[in-house]
């Protein structure tokens, strides 16, 4: 059976704690897009951790991790997030990087950077991993695969090849120093080294591993909002962010996912740029940034302050509509706690008329937020464990956002520890 564990919004919903308390009961979890310009923070018995490219099942000694053919892979910082967890005591992993895997490169590193600086104020907010320059590559077919470490002849002459064209831009467009060739295949032959450990045809592994009746987890990056093709484009992402790339990006018939595990926040986050309708400013923004997440909304790539905001039923709505959700995970509940009144944003106002359809960019950018405020229940939830138990302006809280959304919420996280779970059972799951 496959499990896919995607966002509903802008990324940062909390998909690693949830994979990491799903991968409990799973037997192989994959990566299937991105690279490691998002992190996952995970905190369990071993301490707490900002994963960037390790599928966040990693801690558990009786699962694979595996790096799909989707992903863009840093094989150097894929090394050091290795050593790092083990440094800290956890068992060294079972790791699996498919031989379709494309490599990020040094050059895409700092391309990404190069052009953020030449945008300047128009810039996309990248984290400056090197992604765009990365799929770029890809679909001009111009990208590298890990299985071109392994062919000598052929990787040194597609390495000049290469490095004439992008020595071209970087003189005339960046006024920047040129790519060596011999540097460059030395620094792929380094990589070849790091990486030969743990290559694999990924998807002839997973064909089995479903004949065999494993269970699959494919966790995936940022969410719905950052898709090229659904979500605020352009300030979104390079790689499909939904659940249904997990095939492709896997290697698995599309068919076989059973479920989909969809994370929303209770109230809204994100980091980059671009539009986002439930936005919250000055002390109300800070005080919620203090106190969300576990020890602050921070990227876990870059640290910069999220941007915060009211939860967003219509971004949400349409993230879980795009995403195929059975089940809606709702985290950070515990954070709100503090607060009388919680605003919720119902629609949104495009020039006097008020939608509750996700409109295109353009429109989005218009949009006012029409907000509807329920009542808090000022109480610290953490340690609850059976939803009974929860207050009743809590309840009336989740129930109120499932209506609005039309998603099961089965999943209720109230802390950042793996037992900081509710399970519910929602009068939406059929």
């Amino acid at each position: 059976m496959v499990k896919a564990v995607v966002g509903a919004n802008w990324g940062d919903e909390g998909k690693g704690k949830i994979t990491d308390m799903m991968a409990e009961k799973a037997d192989i979890i994959v990566r299937f897009q991105g690279g490691a310009n998002a992190g996952h923070t995970i905190v369990n018995c071993y301490g707490k951790f900002a994963l960037h490219t390790l599928p966040s099942g990693v801690f558990y000694g009786h699962t694979t991790s595996v790096i799909g053919n989707g992903v863009a892979l840093n094989i150097p910082v894929l090394f050091k997030e290795i050593q790092s967890i083990v440094e800290r005591n956890v068992p060294m992993p079972k790791i699996l990087v498919s031989d379709r895997c494309q490599i990020v490169m040094p050059y895409h590193i700092l391309f990404d950077q190069y052009e953020e600086e030449r945008l300047g104020g128009r810039s996309f907010g990248s984290t400056k991993s090197g992604i765009a320059p990365f799929y770029s590559d890809k679909y001009a077919k111009i990208g590298f695969q890990v299985n071109e470490l392994f062919d000598e002849e052929g990787l040194e002459e597609k390495v000049k090849n290469v490095c004439a064209l992008k020595n071209v831009t970087l003189k005339y467009l960046y006024n920047k120093p040129e790519i060596d060739p011999k540097e460059l295949l030395e620094t792929l032959h380094e990589y070849r080294q790091m990486i030969e450990p743990y290559v694999c045809d990924v998807s002839s592994f997973l064909n089995q591993a479903l004949k065999d009746g494993k269970t699959i987890l494919l966790e995936g990056q940022l969410g719905t909002l950052k898709d090229p093709d659904h979500g605020i484009y352009p300030m979104v992402t390079s790689s499909s962010t939904l659940a249904a790339y997990g095939a492709i990006g896997a290697g698995i018939p599309p068919y076989e996912i059973k479920q989909v595990v969809t994370v929303c926040k209770a109230y809204s986050s994100a980091v980059g740029a671009g539009a986002f309708v439930s936005e919250i400013f000055g002390e109300e923004a800070d005080e919620l940034r203090r106190r969300g997440g576990d020890g602050g909304e921070y990227g876990a790539t870059t640290g910069r302050p999220r941007r915060m905001g009211w939860f967003d039923c219509v971004a949400s709505k349409y993230g879980c509509r795009l995403q195929g959700t059975t089940d809606v995970a709702f985290t950070v509940l515990d954070v709100l706690g503090y607060l009388d009144e919680i605003p919720v944003c119902v629609g949104y106002d495009i020039d006097g008329q008020v939608t509750t359809e996700f409109p295109v960019t353009h429109l989005l950018e218009k949009a006012k937020p029409v907000l509807k405020t329920l009542p808090g229940w000022k109480c610290d939830i953490r340690g609850i464990t059976k939803y009974e138990e929860l207050p009743e302006n809590c309840r009336n809280y989740i129930e109120f956002i499932e209506k609005q959304i039309g998603y099961p919420i089965t999943m209720i996280s109230n802390g950042p520890r793996r037992q900081d779970i509710i399970y519910r059972e929602s009068p939406l799951k059929k």
